[in-house]
């Protein structure tokens, strides 16, 4: 017979954590990448490739930080 003590409270479950790294991520290279694209049309549409994707990349690294901190901000 198993009795707990007065004293013991009951089993605790853990609660789940709603922070997910694969959706983090997907946030974080899908906005650098789209920024990215952006900067290679401009590039292609002004005539220069490079220098539009390396602007886009410039670009879009800070902002997919920034998407991603706005998002997972107060998980």
């Amino acid at each position: 017979m198993s009795q707990t003590p007065w004293y013991a409270p009951g089993p605790v479950q853990p609660q789940g954590s709603t922070f997910s790294l694969a959706g983090a991520g997907s946030v974080l290279i899908g906005t650098t990448a789209a920024c990215v694209v952006l900067g290679a049309l401009v590039g292609w549409a002004v005539g220069n490739v490079g220098y539009g994707f390396a602007f886009g990349a410039v670009v879009g690294i800070p902002a997919g930080v920034a998407a991603t901190v706005i998002k997972y901000r107060n998980v």
